[in-house]
């Protein structure tokens, strides 16, 4: 059986379809613009993932962009050709400071360890987030966001647009219903290798003459500048200060079908047989193994889910009695239940196995659902979010907690969600909650 139904992000960001999506919770908006009216919204970034973003927001008809924030003056400007009235800001916080009484919404679309500062800032000034994944760099932040997001009854959605596609929509609601029966483990793998064994470079560049670096260094300590992109633009999710490793970015995806489908709340237990981070950078090859509480959709009385990512994949054992000749997928999801099994390829269409027994099953058939623009109407008292922080906290903290996990290979790390802690690790603290540095404070955060 081939692989049919193949989108990639890019396919994706041009073909979702404006729909709407009922999220488990929703907290009601009180902040919402008039239905009539035209949502006024600011970036903070101006290119990559934050111009995918910002196109997408405003490319909805009641949606406005009034400003955007970037280290790199140049990457601002380059969007006044599109948006020739846009107000451009090299420091975001003086952005809001001077706009925030004339916004609606904000995106969030930086590298990871500014997320939670300029997320938190945000929602302080009663803004709603679209806030790209992670939520943020670090597992205490994510919590903090997400209970400041429902205390201000804020619209909010992570930046896992893949959430509102029909593939993982289809996957959930095809474990849901019991296809498989109950879920025993699950396997999820990424190809990707947001790591570096080669030690950090013992040397000072030229900041490019565009870039405030103090700036893009924002919350974390200050340090020389290093070029050939070994941070700014390409490589800062290799970074531990900066970036949350393959497990952060690709897990925030690949972990949402399986979170949602399964309904988990936090890991019981983590226990990284892989290698541990440098002083400086991620590793790669991560296996992180979780147990999470038995759920309605799963076999008790834990739940094991493993986690791989750069050459790593599920063992032969594992995949040989369901795959068969159906080829392994770079990245995805198996989910093994007592009946069958679900091979889901990040981004492709669920496959039920094996195939002959399933062949006649009948398939959901779903719509395409643009992610961004139902942030919008939600913004504006219309329908709701599927990934508001109140759901997409818990599963970052989940999948941030698999990164902290690889700092003490082949230790069973027993985590307490309430307490926001390991209970046979204390030293892991420093690991949940960052320091921020002087100057960056942030209310609420540091």
């Amino acid at each position: 059986m081939t692989i049919s139904h193949r989108t990639n992000r890019r396919s994706f960001l041009q073909q979702a379809a404006l729909a709407a999506f009922a999220a488990p919770v929703f907290i009601r908006n009180l902040r919402a613009a008039p239905p009539g009216e035209v949502v006024r919204h600011a970036s903070f970034g101006a290119s990559g993932m934050a111009h995918a973003d910002l196109t997408s927001i405003v490319s909805h008809p009641k949606s406005k962009l009034i400003c955007v924030a970037d280290v790199d003056l140049g990457r601002g400007n380059e969007l006044k050709k599109a948006f020739p009235d846009l107000r451009v800001y090299q420091d975001w916080r003086q952005m809001l400071d001077k706009e925030s009484a004339n916004l609606d919404s904000v995106n969030v679309s930086t590298p990871d360890h500014m997320h939670a500062a300029m997320g938190m800032s945000a929602m302080q000034r009663g803004l709603h987030v679209y806030g790209q994944k992670p939520l943020t760099h670090d597992v205490y932040d994510s919590r903090r966001l997400a209970q400041v997001a429902a205390e201000k009854k804020l619209v909010t959605q992570m930046g896992i647009q893949i959430h509102s596609h029909p593939a993982y929509r289809s996957a959930v609601q095809l474990i849901q219903e019991g296809a498989i029966g109950k879920v025993q483990s699950v396997h999820s793998w990424s190809s990707k290798k947001w790591g570096d064994e080669t030690p950090r470079p013992d040397r000072k560049d030229p900041v490019p003459a565009n870039v405030d670096w103090e700036q893009w260094l924002g919350v974390c300590e200050s340090r020389p500048f290093i070029g050939d992109g070994y941070y700014h633009p390409g490589n800062w999710r290799k970074r531990l200060d900066f970036g949350t490793g393959t497990f952060g970015d690709m897990g925030c995806h690949i972990f949402d079908p399986v979170f949602k489908a399964l309904e988990l709340t936090a890991p019981l237990t983590l226990r990284s047989a892989g290698p541990a981070p440098t002083p400086h950078n991620w590793a790669n090859n991560a296996v992180v193994h979780l147990t999470f509480p038995q759920t309605a959709q799963t076999i008790g009385p834990v739940v094991p889910i493993t986690w791989y990512d750069g050459d790593q994949r599920p063992p032969a054992e594992v995949t040989a009695k369901w795959l068969k000749d159906q080829p392994l997928p770079d990245q995805g999801s198996l989910f093994i239940g007592e009946k069958g099994a679900l091979l889901l390829p990040h981004v492709d269409m669920p496959i039920l196995l094996p195939v002959a027994q399933y062949k006649d099953y009948p398939r959901p058939k779903l719509q395409d659902i643009n992610h961004w623009h139902s942030f919008v109407e939600a913004v504006r008292g219309n329908g709701t979010t599927a990934a508001h922080f109140g759901y997409a906290g818990p599963l970052t903290e989940s999948v941030l907690l698999g990164g902290v996990s690889t700092f003490f290979p082949n230790e069973t790390l027993e985590w307490d969600a309430a307490k926001l802690q390991f209970k046979n690790k204390p030293e892991a603290a420093r690991l949940i909650r960052r320091t921020y540095r002087k100057g960056w404070e942030v209310s609420g955060l540091s």
